[in-house]
């Protein structure tokens, strides 16, 4: 199956709207990422500013406590004050030792909306020790990625590991999803009215861009070497498309000169080759005429008792070349001009029949479709189209073969098909395109006009013939032509 191609025109036009509705979610996209980066990077800053006010608490009451500062001692020294801080930050958070045990949180249990375990997993604490910050940000798992906590190393005054701060935060950004939506909203708004306009523009220009080669176009299919061709003028046309025209215009000025050049050409070689077909042919009949003439000369006597006979069988070699030459001429009239067609209603099946009673042979099979098969159709044409085909295949069939040849008629609605075939020597692939060419025979004797003339006849009848064969085991001619002509 054939694919078909879009027009450049329907291409121009898809491209542009392409490249508006790319060039639109490709903003969008950016957009929504350039958003959830910003997004990020507020909570981050956000929640390490959160981070560096709690440890700034944290070192001021260790720093006022009375209590010796170890990790031992971070519940008593926290257990009041942790609430202080938590109030004045507005921000829940929790203290573990160095193993990971809960220290105390800011919030009584059972107040608070996030479930805090007892104790740090052994990964949070590895991650945390490993880490050069001494800081780990952790997305809980259960709760979703809108939640995180981050774990903190506290230290003493002289710098040692006191305990872990840990610090959950929760990213609220549905008021930024509502902006965010409204913003997309709008912004859509925006792409629609965009991708009308571009449709019409792309129509436009589009339209604009072929409108020239819609013009170019037509008149090169309406281009023939047989006809008069028109040049072709626009005015305000492109480089591009103004080049293809001159190139266009100085092509019809060469082919106008080879047309004239070419029929010349051709009418002078047809001129010759007839010539010669028919110098050639006349000479053969000639030359033993003129044989019998000398011979007569040198041998006549009028006292010969047989000058009579003599004279009778000279005579009747005369007749014979005559004839030969008179029918030399009836094929070179027939072959040059087909006689007017006499249409009659004609039983196509009937008429083969009666034409194949003229050939003795008893291997000619004949395999009717039906016994009525009517067509419009000269009778003397489709018999010498028969006799042509019919001889040709008893001539292709070696001397040691047993003759088979058959001829197949059928029709459908609206043709009707004639096939010959034969068990002859075929056709050789040398001379497959030479088949239907005038003078071209295979034979020793013949002037090749038989093929073309038929094949004349057919076309006449908006028909056609076609053959394909196997060497050595015979050919097949197959005849195509209308019901109604």
């Amino acid at each position: 199956m054939i694919k078909r191609k879009l027009s450049l025109r329907s291409r121009i036009f898809f491209f542009m709207i392409m490249l508006v509705v790319v060039a639109s979610i490709l903003i969008a996209a950016v957009t929504i990422i350039q958003y959830k980066d910003q997004s990020q990077d507020y909570h981050r800053q956000r929640l390490e500013r959160k981070e560096a006010q709690l440890i700034s608490s944290i070192d001021y009451v260790l720093k006022e406590t009375t209590l010796e500062v170890k990790t031992e001692n971070l519940f008593l020294i926290f257990k009041d004050k942790i609430y202080d801080i938590a109030n004045i930050h507005n921000v829940s958070f929790n203290l573990f030792d160095l193993k990971g045990n809960l220290v105390k949180k800011s919030k009584p249990s059972g107040n608070e909306n996030i479930i805090i375990d007892n104790y740090l997993s052994d990964d949070v604490l590895t991650q945390l020790n490993l880490s050069a910050s001494k800081r780990y940000v952790e997305k809980n798992k259960y709760l979703g990625g809108d939640y995180r906590s981050s774990y903190i190393i506290i230290n003493d005054r002289d710098a040692k590991p006191l305990g872990i701060l840990n610090v959950p935060y929760f990213d609220d950004d549905s008021l930024n999803y509502g902006e965010l939506n409204e913003f997309l909203i709008r912004l859509s708004y925006a792409y629609v009215i965009m991708i009308l306009v571009a449709i019409l523009f792309a129509y436009f220009v589009s339209k604009y861009i072929t409108k020239s080669l819609q013009t170019i176009r037509d008149r090169m299919k309406g281009t023939s070497l047989e006809k008069n061709n028109q040049k072709i003028e626009l005015e305000g046309a492109s480089l591009e498309v103004s080049a293809l025209v001159d190139s266009y215009n100085s092509m019809i000025d060469d082919l106008e000169d080879s047309a004239k050049k070419l029929a010349s050409s051709e009418r002078e070689q047809a001129w010759r080759e007839m010539a010669k077909q028919v110098a050639h042919e006349i000479k053969n009949p000639l030359t033993p005429m003129r044989l019998s003439v000398q011979s007569f000369q040198q041998k006549f006597d009028p006292d010969d008792p047989k000058i009579h006979k003599k004279v009778e069988e000279y005579s009747k070699t005369l007749i014979q070349q005559i004839d030969t030459m008179s029918s030399i001429a009836s094929a070179f009239s027939n072959f040059a001009k087909m006689p007017a067609q006499k249409l009659e209603l004609l039983n196509i099946v009937e008429a083969i029949e009666l034409t194949l009673e003229i050939f003795p042979e008893s291997d000619i099979k004949f395999i009717p479709q039906g016994s009525n098969i009517s067509v419009n159709f000269d009778r003397s044409q489709l018999i010498r189209i028969i006799t042509n085909l019919v001889k040709n295949a008893i001539q292709s069939i070696p001397p040691k073969r047993t003759p088979k040849i058959s001829i197949l008629v059928s029709s459908d609605d609206s043709e009707v098909i004639i096939v010959v075939k034969d068990n002859g020597s075929g056709v050789t692939d040398s001379i497959e395109g030479k088949i239907f060419e005038p003078r071209f025979t295979t034979k020793s004797s013949g002037m090749g006009l038989g093929l073309p003339m038929i094949k004349n006849i057919i076309e006449t009848y908006n028909g056609s013939i076609s053959f394909s064969s196997i060497i050595g085991e015979g050919s097949e001619f197959t005849i195509r032509f209308p019901k109604n002509n």
